[in-house]
């Protein structure tokens, strides 16, 4: 396991705006990886365990599918949180994607 690559993704993970989302794939690219949006996922799924707390929900994949959400404590949770942030999930995919993905790239990091 490369924690320092999976501090650098729950780094990204934790600036994620209340209400939004980003996916593997665009965390990945903004660390300079982009074909590691599966490693990202992995560290994902290990992310209930930082600290500070990492919102894990916010993170799908690059449809808009709730792909993660098995890792939380229950399969509905993911979607609960979100919905809790005002972020519509129907099937199992988010809502308006594109409207409210998150693009970490335009960050200055």
């Amino acid at each position: 396991m490369d924690t320092n690559f999976y501090e650098q993704v729950y780094e990204i993970a934790r600036l994620v705006p209340q209400g939004r989302v980003t996916s593997y794939g665009a965390i990945a690219k903004s660390l300079g990886a982009a074909k590691s949006s599966r490693m990202v996922g992995h560290a994902m799924s290990y992310a209930g365990t930082a600290h500070p707390k990492v919102p894990a929900h916010r993170v799908v994949n690059s449809s808009g599918l709730l792909t993660g959400k098995f890792h939380f404590s229950s399969p509905e949770l993911m979607e609960e949180l979100l919905a809790a942030e005002g972020v519509e999930v129907k099937n199992n995919k988010v809502v308006n994607f594109k409207k409210v993905f998150w693009n970490p790239m335009d960050l200055d990091l």
